[in-house]
C-alpha cells in the first residue's frame, strides 16, 4: 500500500519555519511500534471483497485500520474523523492518503469498518495479537497478575429518540458520589503493568465478581486492592492453584499499632502490595489522560466493550514504545 511518511513536513509554503509537533511525534512512534502486518493479516478475511461485476474497489483495510487508530487516540466519531482527514494534513499523511488524489472513506464506510470488528470479535483478537507480540518479544510475562477496576462515565442525558438512558449501564456509589456508567476490569501483567485481559461490566457489578475473569491461568500471584477482600473464598477461585495478595482494608491498616515490631511488619507488607499494585494504574493513566478516554461513546457493552479491548491493545503498545523502537533500531 501507497504510504507517505510522516518524517516529511507537510506545509503551504508559507511559514516562516517548521516545528515537529507532540502529534506529530505521537503519530512517528506509534507509526512504527504498531505490527500493522499482523493485525491486517487478521482483519483481512472478513473485510469486504471487489465483486465480480466490477464496480469502485474496497478500501484497503490497512487504511480503515489506521482512521480507526485514530479515532480511538484523539476521541474522534465517525463524522469528526472523516472531516479531520480532510483539515489535517498531518492525519491523512498517517493513514496514506493523498488528498489531490485519493478518495476519502467516509463515515457510512468508517462505521461500517467498527461494526465489522464487533461482528467477529476482532477487536479481542486485535488485544490479543499485541500480547503475543510483546510476550515474543520477553515484554510481558506471566508470573503475577494485578486485577483492578475503573469506572467509565455514560451519558446519562435522557434526551433521545427512546427518551431513556443506556438501560446496560447503571449507577453506583463510591465514596460520596454517584456514578452512571460501566466498569473496566482489567487484569495487568504485574512485571510490566501491560494489560492481557479486559471486562467491560456495568457500574454496579462489584469488582471481586469479575476477579476469575481477569486471569490468564499462568500466574501464580494476584495482586489487588481492598475491593477484593474474601476473593480466595468465592465458589469460581476454588481449586486456583494462586496466592491472592489483598490489601488491608484503610480503616484496619490506619489502626495498626507501628510501635510494635508486628505492626511495622505488616505496614510495610502494604506498602510493598501498594509499590506492585501502582503499575495497575499506569494503563488507566494512558487511557483517561494520553488517549482522553473519559466517557462512553457508544450505547451498550457490547459495543464499548470491544472499543475497551482495542484501547488497551494501543495502550500497551505506548507503554511498550521505547522498547520496541530500541527493538527496531
Amino acid at each position: 500500500m501507497k504510504q507517505m511518511s510522516l518524517e516529511a513536513p507537510m506545509y503551504t509554503g508559507f511559514e516562516l519555519r517548521a516545528k515537529r509537533t507532540r502529534k506529530r511525534a505521537f503519530l512517528e512512534q506509534m507509526d512504527r511500534v504498531v505490527p500493522w502486518a499482523e493485525l491486517v493479516a487478521l482483519i483481512e478475511p472478513y473485510a469486504p471483497k471487489a465483486g465480480p461485476k466490477g464496480g469502485r474497489p474496497p478500501f484497503a483495510v490497512e487504511k480503515l485500520l489506521r482512521i480507526h487508530f485514530l479515532q480511538q487516540w484523539f476521541g474522534l466519531s465517525d463524522p469528526a474523523v472523516e472531516e479531520a482527514l480532510y483539515d489535517t494534513p498531518l492525519l491523512a499523511s498517517f493513514v496514506g492518503l493523498d488528498l489531490g488524489v485519493d478518495v476519502v472513506p467516509d463515515e457510512s464506510t468508517i462505521l461500517r469498518f467498527r461494526h465489522l470488528l464487533e461482528q467477529h470479535g476482532l477487536s479481542q483478537r486485535i488485544l490479543e495479537t499485541v500480547n503475543r507480540i510483546l510476550t515474543e518479544r520477553g515484554l510481558m510475562l506471566k508470573s503475577g497478575t494485578i486485577v483492578d477496576a475503573t469506572l467509565i462515565a455514560a451519558p446519562s442525558s435522557t434526551k433521545n429518540a427512546r427518551r431513556e438512558r443506556d438501560p446496560e449501564m447503571h449507577q453506583t456509589k463510591k465514596g460520596n458520589q454517584w456514578y452512571f456508567g460501566m466498569k473496566a476490569h482489567v487484569g495487568v501483567d504485574a512485571e510490566t503493568g501491560l494489560v492481557h485481559t479486559v471486562v467491560a461490566t456495568a457500574a454496579n457489578v462489584s469488582d471481586v465478581t469479575q476477579a476469575h475473569r481477569l486471569l490468564h491461568g499462568q500466574e501464580t500471584d494476584v495482586f489487588a486492592d481492598a475491593g477484593y477482600q474474601g476473593v480466595d473464598k468465592r465458589a469460581e477461585n476454588q481449586g486456583k492453584q494462586v496466592a491472592w495478595h489483598v490489601a488491608m482494608r484503610p480503616g484496619k491498616r490506619r489502626a495498626l499499632d507501628k510501635s510494635t515490631f508486628l505492626g511495622q511488619v505488616m505496614d510495610a507488607l502494604e506498602r510493598t502490595k501498594a509499590r506492585i499494585r501502582a503499575k495497575g494504574e499506569h494503563p488507566f493513566r494512558v487511557l483517561k489522560c494520553q488517549f482522553g478516554y473519559r466517557k462512553t461513546p457508544y450505547r451498550g457493552l457490547a459495543k464499548n466493550g470491544a472499543q475497551l479491548n482495542v484501547l488497551f491493545a494501543l495502550v500497551n503498545l505506548w507503554l511498550a514504545r521505547k522498547a520496541l523502537l530500541a527493538a527496531t533500531g
